[in-house]
């Protein structure tokens, strides 16, 4: 006859196995649409009683800041709450992409039909550039994952970058935004769909599950304050055109100063 002891561990070993092939059934079923990225760590936010209240906050605010944008990431798949709108919900997200506006602001810029047009032009396609430089500049020093995207998607696995904050995105929507509302737009309605504009690129990227909460937000941040620092390094047309011939005739006398000294040792 097998002991109390033995019997109360063999229940145990049982009780034990089932738990974990139900864990691991329950973690198979939802790696179809995790969200953080297999490579990336997971954040730790234990906190204790003796550590400074400095970091007690920013731990707790971290865990608010991961437990929103995770309710919020509803079309993080095409098994999501809100899959069936994936597809546009990404097409509102590619308007804000860096590429077509670029190109869209080159090619106006080239094309412009005025002076004025094309001096508006080409302070965007600066701004642009300006936006994509700091973005970087920050994502490298900061270095936070991304969270999970869809793998299976190619067009975000071919622009998916490695780290989120702060939200290229959320800033340059803030950035156009506010400079078509300072430059170019000029009635009520463009207003309201400048701003709806901006507003529903932002929360893409947090419906599709790409960025977090304090990711879009400082992002937004970020490019109202790089349309005052555009505003006040405003380049205009004549300014422009006085730079360059300033350059060319600084070329021109080199090159002429070159050739006097040719013929001079002749």
């Amino acid at each position: 006859m097998s002991s109390p002891a033995s019997r109360r561990n063999s229940c145990r070993g049982v009780v034990c196995g089932s738990r974990a092939s139900s864990e691991c059934h329950v973690r198979r079923r939802g790696s179809s649409c995790s969200y953080f990225n297999p490579g990336a760590q997971t954040e730790d936010f234990s906190v204790s009683l003796s550590q400074p209240i400095v970091t007690i906050t920013l731990r707790f605010l971290l865990a608010i800041d991961l437990w929103l944008s995770k309710r919020l990431g509803v079309c993080a798949c095409e098994e999501s709450a809100w899959g069936s709108i994936r597809p546009l919900v990404r097409l509102v997200e590619f308007s804000g992409h860096v590429i077509p506006w670029l190109i869209g602001s080159v090619y106006t810029l080239l094309r412009g039909e005025s002076v004025a047009e094309q001096e508006v032009m080409l302070n965007l396609s600066m701004a642009l550039i300006l936006d994509l430089l700091l973005v970087r500049l920050v994502k490298t020093v900061v270095r936070r994952r991304t969270p999970a995207q869809n793998r299976s998607d190619i067009f975000s696995t071919f622009f998916m970058e490695r780290y989120s904050f702060p939200s290229g995105h959320a800033s340059r929507a803030a950035l156009c935004a506010r400079f078509f509302l300072a430059q170019m737009v000029d009635t009520a309605s463009m207003r309201v769909l400048v701003v709806g504009w901006a507003a529903l690129v932002s929360l893409s990227r947090l419906l599709l599950a790409r960025q977090y909460v304090t990711d879009v937000g400082f992002g937004l941040a970020m490019g109202y304050c790089q349309y005052s620092l555009v505003e006040r390094l405003w380049v205009t047309w004549d300014c422009l055109q006085d730079l360059l011939l300033l350059q060319l005739r600084e070329r021109l006398n080199r090159a002429y100063g070159g050739l006097w000294m040719v013929d001079w040792k002749h």
